[in-house]
């Protein structure tokens, strides 16, 4: 499904220029759940915002299903995000002026669909994450585990192939962290493929395959048989 060849990545600020992705070179088959691991700062985050097409690289191929997502203008880029890829961040990103089912029918409304059947799709997933009780509250009304849960709902209301998370228990205790890796898990074995970026070991082992990156490169790649 993802092939990335000689990536590289850098960001300028003033005359100081610092190279974020170093010649990364990565394939991820469809159904996969891969956990990428390392420190702060070591570029993990910024392959993962490349492979969901709100960077780019500064040179490289990435292929999506064989499809060339680096030369995409902003319109095919935009259309790329929205019907191929779910986002679930650290901090939730849910829209705080919306209610928990508008929020999860959000993309849905991207994509030109009707209100009623956007309506019927959001109860739906609220009903499989545990929220459909609360679909009229404001996220501010929520706990941390439950915004991300209504996140994740969000994420796949509009069927995407590959979810990219970004420390998606990184702001939650273990309880309801433990609960959020649960629920990504199911969704692997429905078939979704699974990036996610973790600083937790205990997190990374519940992905079918395990990333390491340092100083911008990729150094470790293995299968997880735990």
């Amino acid at each position: 499904m993802i092939e990335v060849r000689n990536l590289y990545k850098s960001y300028k600020n003033g005359d100081v220029c610092t190279k974020v992705l170093k010649d990364v070179n990565l394939t991820v088959e469809d159904g996969a759940f891969v956990t990428i691991m390392g420190r702060s700062g070591c570029g993990k985050s910024t392959l993962l915002n490349i492979l969901g097409g709100m960077d780019r690289a500064d040179q490289g191929t990435y292929l999506f299903d064989g499809t060339p997502v680096s030369g995409m203008d902003g319109r095919s880029l935009a259309r790329f995000r929205n019907q191929k890829v779910g986002f679930v961040f650290q901090s939730f990103h849910l829209l705080p002026e919306f209610n928990v089912a508008d929020n999860v029918a959000l993309p849905l409304g991207y994509g030109g669909m009707g209100a009623k059947q956007r309506r019927k799709i959001s109860m739906e997933l609220l009903e499989k994450v545990g929220l459909a009780d609360k679909a009229r509250r404001r996220p501010s009304q929520l706990s941390g585990g439950e915004q991300q849960r209504v996140a994740i709902a969000r994420a796949v209301a509009a069927g995407p192939k590959v979810l990219l998370a970004d420390e998606p228990t990184g702001s939650l205790d273990e309880e309801n962290g433990q609960k959020i890796m649960e629920m990504l898990k199911a969704l692997n074995t429905q078939g979704l493929t699974i990036l996610l970026v973790t600083h937790d070991p205990k997190v990374a082992a519940c992905g079918s395959r395990m990333i390491h990156m340092a100083d911008g490169r990729i150094v470790t790649d293995d299968i997880n048989n735990g």
